[in-house]
């Protein structure tokens, strides 16, 4: 594999060929998909190696001292031998990254094979192909994180630390000194933390980029703006918080923070910077000058990051594993933007000249991504999505007490048995043509539920104009086309799953939406509407925080003869049907998938906005005694268990369990119809979202895509047209 090195004592950079790590107990093995250059640490690093011998004793006097005891201990001529031979070897760079697991060690069971990670440490998270990263070091990106984002893991939890270290309280006055790629995210942070935030840096596209993210007022430190500004905030009291994210030999940084601190008031050290106090300024206002070792506490102790030995979160709130996590999560959930951050994405082929470019600086920026097309690759292979901008005509409601007048395209066992016994006897229903493939068929139909005509001719059907909603309940291939074809009729449908066979049949039916301004469209996914489901949400109760949701079907296998096997023009198996069960995956959990994951053995992994998490198993080699579905929800320290439709139980503080159903397996058929006529009754909206509709469909098609591909899908749908963001 290859991994970027500097030769400390030449200088000399280097994409170089090494063997790649084994995976140890205690980790994982981590295939890098991006990785992140600091380019405060790491560019004063290789800077450094350009210097003389001189140079790079006065850069870092704490190693000099370490080298004069050396002599005193072993003499001149050994210290030189050594001093030499560890200047004249090969040293990593890198300590941010984000990549997908390749191995798992023993003990590790947080994760698996093919998650994607962020990962931290200048000696596990280093620029190279592969690297091995203990647990204590790496964190689960939350689903629907952009890889490029999560790559800023790291240096997010130095800036995270450094607030904490500030303490930061609402309504308080925050001077940021130094406006890199620390001191941005610092500024975010205290933003939506509710501080006024003001920065100095004499680099004015920074200060610009600074304001944009939050902070009120930023410009050059001599210019006398903020010093204003901050007199204006404080009524001349000064600020509350000083963050030092500053990097150079100017003592300016340490004396500005004096002069504009109130009294009694914080001083953050989170950069590089010297710090040589000015001993009046500081002992007159009784500064309290902290600093913020690296990522949180763990760093350096080999127990925590080596061992993997984790401390009570009683004792310590926030460790470094836990800084990681709370960067993600802000991340995932648009609190923070690193996306403004990021200048230039390289190659990892072209990583010696990128960094050439930014330590002569011929490059500027405030972050710079390696990127490794390989593993890119295997994380992005396809990006399924979307198109949903429909502008929707008010639908009316009908006269009062007139029927809902329906049509049925196709009449086979489904409609006869789950959908047809539901309208038959109902007084505000007129069923008032079926068109079906065989005259006989249409015959039977017609005499067992009372339908006014029958006829082999679909335009029978769609050609009525005293039809208001039409049933599309034919096989599986042809959905899209008769949904399209219903709705530029200007009828409501009802489609039984799946709407689409393909991503091109779903822009179709949405395109068709688009254009003729009928939304009045609900798919078959009865699942939701179940009273039993409904009861056990009910009493599970609101959730705050990401779920787990673990969904076993056990679908058993084909008849031989069944055209579910007609695969060629009838689609998968799970493509006719998985949209079930994700479409109640995300009822349940009140948001649309974000990413999917599946394997070769159907066992769909889906990621959603808030870090939630399900995995749907659809199995066709079980046992036919044990029950078809089983469905555990776990969040908030609750546990919701649901059989088949026959029994529920949830466990919180008090256990709540359903009795048994008397009268068989309520699927929600009868429900979902009644919703649906409800909605063209009244004009009102469609039980389902057009959004959630297409959003369902895209993630039981990218399933296949994700097996063909051996790697995760995004889902991207953009929000209708003048919804909220």
């Amino acid at each position: 594999m290859k991994q970027v090195v500097q030769n400390y004592k030449s200088g000399e950079l280097a994409l170089l060929e090494v063997p790649e790590p084994a995976c140890k107990p205690g980790g994982v093995l981590v295939r890098t998909v991006y990785s992140l250059i600091s380019t405060g640490t790491e560019m004063m690093k290789v800077s450094e190696a350009s210097m003389s011998l001189v140079g790079k004793a006065k850069a870092r006097p704490d190693q000099v001292a370490k080298v004069m005891q050396s002599v005193a201990t072993n003499g001149l001529s050994a210290t030189y031998r050594k001093v030499t031979s560890k200047l004249d070897s090969y040293t990593p760079l890198g300590y941010s990254l984000c990549g997908i697991v390749e191995e798992v060690g023993d003990g590790i069971t947080d994760v698996s094979v093919g998650d994607l990670v962020a990962c931290a440490g200048n000696e596990h998270a280093l620029h190279a192909e592969l690297n091995w990263v203990p647990k204590n070091l790496y964190s689960r990106v939350p689903a629907g994180v952009d890889p490029r984002h999560a790559a800023f893991g790291t240096v997010g939890s130095i800036a995270m630390q450094g607030v904490r270290r500030g303490e930061p309280q609402i309504g308080e006055v925050a001077l940021v000194i130094g406006l890199g790629l620390i001191g941005q995210l610092v500024v975010q942070l205290l933003s939506s933390s509710g501080v006024r935030v003001v920065g100095v840096d004499p680099d004015p596209e920074r200060c610009k980029l600074a304001e944009s993210l939050g902070a009120l007022t930023c410009a050059h430190p001599a210019s006398g703006i903020v010093d204003t500004a901050v007199d204006e905030l404080t009524h001349g009291a000064g600020v509350d918080q000083t963050y030092l994210a500053a990097g150079g030999n100017t003592n300016d940084p340490v004396e500005l923070a004096a002069k504009l601190s109130r009294d009694r008031g914080r001083v953050i050290d989170i950069g590089k910077c010297k710090l040589d106090l000015p001993w009046n300024a500081y002992y007159e206002k009784e500064l309290d000058v902290r600093f913020s070792r690296s990522y949180g506490p763990g760093r350096y102790d080999p127990s925590y990051e080596l061992e993997g030995r984790d401390y009570p979160i009683g004792q310590v709130r926030w460790t470094e594993r836990r800084n990681l996590e709370c960067v993600l999560d802000l991340i995932a959930r648009d609190r923070l933007d690193v996306e403004p951050l990021i200048t230039h994405v390289s190659d990892f082929s072209s990583a010696v000249s990128t960094y050439k470019s930014l330590n002569e600086g011929e490059l500027k920026a405030v972050a710079v991504l390696f990127r490794y097309p390989d593993a890119v690759a295997r994380t992005e292979p396809v990006v399924t999505s979307a198109r949903v901008a429909v502008a929707s005509r008010p639908a009316a409601a009908l006269p009062a007490g007139q029927p809902v007048r329906l049509g049925f395209i196709g009449a086979g066992n489904y409609a006869s048995s789950m959908l047809l016994p539901h309208l038959v006897e109902r007084a505000d229903v007129e069923l008032k043509h079926v068109a079906t493939t065989s005259a006989l068929s249409g015959a039977n139909a017609r005499r067992k539920f009372g339908f006014a005509a029958a006829s082999t001719d679909i335009n029978d059907v769609l050609g009525d104009s005293s039809i208001d909603a039409v049933f599309v309940v034919t096989r599986h291939s042809s959905h899209a086309e008769l949904t399209r074809r219903a709705l530029l009729a200007g009828k409501a449908v009802f489609v039984e799953k799946p709407l689409a066979l393909s991503a091109s049949e779903l822009q179709n039916v949405l395109d068709t939406i688009e254009e003729s301004g009928n939304d009045r469209l609900q798919v078959g996914f009865n699942r939701r509407f179940a009273p039993l489901l409904h009861e056990a949400r009910d009493q599970f109760g609101p959730r705050v925080g990401p779920a787990t949701v673990r969904y076993l079907v056990n679908a058993g296998r084909l008849d031989h003869g069944s055209w579910y096997n007609q695969t060629d023009s009838e689609g998968s198996r799970f493509a006719g049907e998985g949209g079930h069960f994700i479409d109640t995956v995300s009822w349940l959990l009140d948001a649309d998938p974000v990413s999917v994951y599946a394997t070769g053995d159907l066992q769909v992994t889906l990621g959603y906005p808030d870090g939630s998490t399900a995995v749907i198993t659809y199995a066709e080699t079980g046992s036919s005694g044990f029950p078809k579905e089983t469905l555990d929800v776990v969040a908030d320290g609750k546990v919701l268990k649901f059989d088949d439709f026959v029994r529920a139980s949830v466990y919180s503080r008090k256990k709540w369990a359903s009795s048994r159903i008397p009268k068989g397996r309520d699927k929600g058929q009868a429900a979902e119809v009644n919703a649906f006529l409800d909605a063209v009754r009244t004009g009102g909206p469609m039980p389902i979202s057009i959004e959630s509709l297409a959003a369902t469909t895209l993630a039981t098609l990218a399933a296949q895509t994700s097996v063909a591909n051996a790697a995760p899908v995004r889902i991207e749908l953009p929000r209708k047209a003048g919804a909220p963001a």
